[in-house]
C-alpha cells in the first residue's frame, strides 16, 4: 500500500501554539460548551443575506440592531452605506414585533416584499404572510396571507403567489387579485408540488415569471395516484397523524405538466408533452419572447433532454439529448447550486455543466441544438457558473483546478480562451459574484487559517478586507485547540484518497488513542476540505483523547465521473471498503489503537455506518447509526433509482444493499438512533432493521426521539442529549477498559 501522509501546522500568529497544551490553557468545561465554542473559531463571516442590485453597482445586506432587523445598501462606487430599513417600532397587527424570515427587492429597489409568518410545510417549504414596504413612503401593506409563495413580477407592477394550491396575482395600482387557477385539491397543486419533487429536485417555487412579466410558466403536479406515509405524533392524548405522499421504489412517480398563464388575457396554455413515466425537474425561459426550456429527465435519470417550446401554441421541439451509464446531475444539492442550465438573457444560447467527458465542465448549446462547444477542459470538476458577462462574453465560475479539497474562482471566454484564476489565497473559496462579474465577496478558509472575507475587483484589486479574526487569535491564546490534519494515502486497489484527522489535545506519541471515524459518505457529497476546524464535538472528543477523522470516499463529488459513480447501483460497497481502508491506515500509527476504533453518521452517513459494521464485521468496536436509510428500496424512487436504477433491472444489487441482509454477521456494539416524525428517511427503516436483528440474535441499542423529524433532536435540550448520548455512548465502548 503506497502511503502519503501531509501533516498541516497551523501557523495563525506567532503567539499561538498547537503543541503541548501551555498550562495556562483553558479546558473546556462541559460538552455544551465545547458545542458552542464553535462560533469562537468561525472567523469572519463578513455581511449577511448579501443581494447585488442595479446590476452590480451595489449590494444590500442586513443587520440586527438592538434585536431590531435592519437592511442597508452599499455602493462600491464611494463605499457609502445607507440604512434603508428598520424594523424597530413596526408592529404586526396583533402588536408584535414585526420580523421578516426573508425578503425581495421590487420596483426599481424602492420596494420590499417580506416573507413573514412562516408556518412550515416540508424541510425548506411553508406557507407565509406576505408584506409590500414602500422605501419612500416608509409605508407596508399585507398584501396576501398564508401563501405557499410570493414573487414580483419583474416589471415590478404586480405579485404573483401560490395559496392552497392554486395560483394567484395581485395588481399593485388597482389593488386587485386574479385567480388564474381553481382545481386544486388534496395531493394535486398548481404551482407547487408534494415533498418529493421539492427534496429531491431542490426546489420551492413550482412556477416563473416571464421576463417581460407578461406569462407564468407553471408546473401542475397530481400525487393523488401516490401511496400514502403515515406519521404518527404521540404528544396529546390521542396520536395525530400526518399523511404523506411519499413514492418509494418501484412506485408511481408523481404526475406533472407544463402550463402557461398569460396574466393579461388570463388564458392557459398547456406544453404538449408525454413524460413516459419520467420527470420535468427544470423549466428556463430563454431570451426568445414567448419561448420556454423544458429539462425532461426519464425515470432512471440517465437520460437528459432539453426541448424549446412555444408557449402560444405548446409545441415543442428537441434541441439536445445526453445520456450517462449512471446517472445526470442537473444541479448539486451539497455545493448549494440549483441549475446547472444557465440561459443568458441577451444570447440564444445556454451553458450547460456536463460529465460527458467524465468530468463536470461548461458546455455552450445554441438554441437549435446545433452547436456545443466545451468552453472548460481538464481533470478536474466545474462546480457552478456564479456571473455571466455576455458583453464581454465571460464566464465566472467555481473549479478545484486547483485541488478536489478547495474550490476557487475563475474566468474563460465563451470561445474556452483566456482561462483566468481569480482567488489565489490557499484553501476553499465561498463566492457571491456581482451579475457583470465585476466584483466579488470572497469567504475562505483553510486548516492554517480560520474564516477570512474579501470584497475584491475580479481583475484581482482587493478592495476591502473584510477579515476580522481577533476573536478567533484571543480563543486560541486562552483556550485548547486540536487543529485539522490533513492526509492522503493510496487504497490496496490503487485508489487516492484524501481526509483528514484531529489529534486530542494532550497529543503524546507514546500513548495510544481511540478513534472516531466520523462520515456522511453520500453520493456528491464531500467531507474533507481545506477549511479551518470549528467542529465543536470534535473539539470535545479531542480534549476526551479521542483522534477524530473523515475521508472523501468513492462516491463523493469533486474528483469525477468515475470516482462519484462507481457507486451506481451498488451503493455502500466501496463507500464501506474505503472507510475500512482508512481507519486501517490510520491504525498503522501507534498512537491509534486499533482495537479501539468506532463510527459515526447520520442518514446517509447513518446507512454507511451501519452497513460497514455488518460488511466488515471486527473493523469497528462500535457504532452510532443516526436516522438512517437502511434499505434504499423504502426510500423515495426520484433519488433512490437515480442512484440504484430500476428495481427491476437490479434487484441483486438494492438487497445486497440492505443492511438487513447482512444482520447475523453483525459485532461489536450498534446505537440505533432515529425520530418519529422524520417525513424524509422513515422511521419504518430503523424498525425493520431492528427486527432483523433480532431475527438474527444481535442486540443493538435504540434511542427513540417522538417529536424529532430528520435531525432527530428538535431543540437545544433534546439535541444537547443527543451529543451527551453519543459521546456517552463512545466512552462506554471505546475506553472502558
Amino acid at each position: 500500500m503506497k502511503i502519503l501522509l501531509k501533516s498541516t501546522i497551523i501557523l495563525i500568529i506567532t503567539l499561538v501554539s498547537f503543541g503541548p497544551v501551555d498550562a495556562q490553557k483553558q479546558k473546556y468545561g462541559s460538552l455544551q460548551e465545547a458545542i458552542f465554542s464553535a462560533r469562537n473559531l468561525s472567523g469572519s463571516r463578513g455581511p449577511s443575506n448579501l443581494v447585488w442590485i442595479r446590476g452590480g453597482s451595489q449590494y444590500s445586506f442586513t443587520k440586527v440592531s438592538n434585536g431590531a432587523q435592519e437592511i442597508w445598501i452599499h455602493d462600491i462606487a464611494s463605499g457609502e452605506e445607507e440604512l434603508v430599513f428598520s424594523a424597530e417600532g413596526k408592529k404586526f397587527a396583533d402588536g408584535g414585533d414585526f420580523r421578516y424570515r426573508s425578503f425581495q427587492w421590487a420596483g426599481d429597489y424602492q420596494y420590499i416584499l417580506f416573507q413573514t409568518n412562516f408556518s412550515p410545510v416540508w424541510r425548506y417549504s411553508g406557507n407565509s404572510d406576505y408584506y409590500y414596504y414602500s422605501l419612500d413612503e416608509n409605508e407596508m401593506d399585507l398584501i396576501v396571507e398564508q401563501a405557499f409563495t410570493a414573487e414580483v413580477s419583474p416589471d415590478g407592477k404586480k405579485l404573483g403567489y401560490g395559496k392552497n394550491g392554486d395560483l394567484y396575482m395581485y395588481e399593485f395600482d388597482s389593488n386587485q387579485t386574479v385567480r388564474f387557477t381553481d382545481d386544486a385539491e388534496d395531493h394535486f397543486y398548481n404551482g407547487r408540488w408534494g415533498w418529493a419533487y421539492e427534496e429531491e429536485f431542490g426546489l420551492v417555487q413550482a412556477w416563473k415569471w416571464s421576463p417581460d412579466s407578461k406569462y407564468i410558466a407553471f408546473w401542475q403536479s397530481d400525487e393523488r395516484h401516490v401511496p400514502i406515509y403515515i406519521l404518527t405524533d404521540f404528544s396529546g392524548l390521542h396520536p395525530e397523524y400526518m399523511e404523506v405522499p411519499y413514492p418509494k421504489v418501484g412506485d408511481p412517480a408523481p404526475y406533472v405538466k407544463i402550463g402557461v398563464i398569460d396574466t393579461e388575457s388570463g388564458n392557459r396554455e398547456w406544453i404538449d408533452f408525454d413524460l413516459k413515466g419520467g420527470y420535468i425537474p427544470r423549466i428556463y425561459w430563454t431570451s426568445n419572447e414567448g419561448q420556454l426550456a423544458l429539462v425532461y429527465m426519464n425515470r432512471p435519470q440517465n437520460l437528459v433532454e432539453v426541448y424549446m417550446a412555444d408557449v402560444t401554441s405548446g409545441d415543442k421541439e428537441m434541441i439536445y439529448r445526453e445520456t450517462s451509464d449512471s446517472w445526470i446531475d442537473i444541479f448539486d444539492f451539497f455545493a448549494g447550486e440549483l441549475d446547472h442550465f444557465y440561459f443568458p438573457a441577451d444570447m440564444e444560447a445556454f451553458f450547460f455543466v456536463s460529465e460527458r467527458d467524465g468530468w463536470a465542465h461548461i458546455y455552450s448549446i445554441s438554441y437549435d441544438g446545433k452547436k456545443v462547444k466545451q468552453v472548460t477542459d481538464g481533470a478536474y470538476e466545474v462546480i457552478g457558473i456564479k456571473a455571466i458577462n455576455t458583453g464581454k462574453k465571460t464566464l465566472y465560475y467555481l473549479s478545484t483546478e486547483v485541488s478536489p479539497l478547495e474550490h476557487h474562482l475563475y474566468s474563460i471566454k465563451f470561445n474556452g480562451k483566456g482561462k483566468k484564476q481569480i482567488t489565489s489565497a490557499e484553501g476553499n473559496h465561498s463566492v457571491d459574484v456581482s451579475p457583470d462579474g465585476m466584483y466579488f465577496l470572497d469567504r475562505y478558509s483553510s486548516a492554517d487559517e480560520p474564516g477570512h472575507v474579501e470584497f475584491s475587483s475580479t481583475k484581482g484589486k482587493l478592495v476591502t478586507d473584510m477579515t476580522d479574526i481577533t476573536n478567533v487569535e484571543n480563543f486560541l491564546e486562552s483556550h485548547v485547540y486540536a487543529p485539522r490534519e490533513l492526509f492522503t494515502f493510496t487504497t490496496s486497489d490503487g485508489q487516492e484518497l484524501d481526509g483528514y484527522l484531529i489529534k486530542p489535545i494532550d497529543f503524546d506519541p507514546e500513548k495510544s488513542y481511540p478513534l472516531l471515524l466520523d462520515i456522511y459518505g453520500g453520493p456528491g457529497s464531500q467531507g474533507v476540505y481545506n477549511t479551518f476546524e470549528t467542529n465543536g464535538w470534535h473539539q470535545w472528543l479531542a480534549q476526551e483523547g479521542y483522534v477524530i477523522a473523515s475521508v472523501n470516499n468513492r462516491g463523493n463529488g469533486g474528483y469525477g465521473s468515475a470516482f462519484e459513480k462507481i457507486v451506481h447501483g451498488q451503493l455502500g460497497k466501496y463507500e464501506a471498503r474505503d472507510f475500512v481502508e482508512t481507519v486501517e491506515f490510520l491504525a498503522e500509527n501507534s498512537w491509534v489503537n486499533g482495537e479501539n476504533m468506532a463510527i459515526r453518521g447520520h442518514s446517509y452517513g447513518g446507512f454507511m455506518s451501519g452497513f460497514t459494521m455488518v460488511n466488515h464485521p471486527g473493523v469497528f468496536k462500535a457504532s452510532i447509526v443516526a436516522a438512517p436509510n437502511s434499505d434504499h428500496r423504502l426510500y423515495d424512487c426520484i433519488l433512490t433509482e437515480r442512484l440504484m436504477g430500476l428495481y427491476e433491472d437490479n434487484e441483486e444489487g438494492y438487497t445486497n444493499s440492505a443492511i438487513a441482509t447482512n444482520a447475523d454477521k453483525l459485532e461489536g456494539k450498534m446505537l440505533l438512533v432515529h425520530s418519529l416524525m422524520d417525513e424524509n428517511v422513515h422511521p419504518q427503516h430503523t424498525f425493520q432493521l431492528v427486527n432483523a436483528f433480532i431475527q438474527a440474535g444481535k442486540d443493538v441499542d435504540l434511542r427513540i426521539y417522538p417529536p424529532g423529524n430528520h435531525g432527530v433532536a428538535y431543540d437545544l435540550t433534546s439535541y444537547m442529549l443527543l451529543m451527551g448520548q453519543y459521546t456517552d455512548y463512545l466512552n462506554e465502548h471505546l475506553k472502558s477498559e
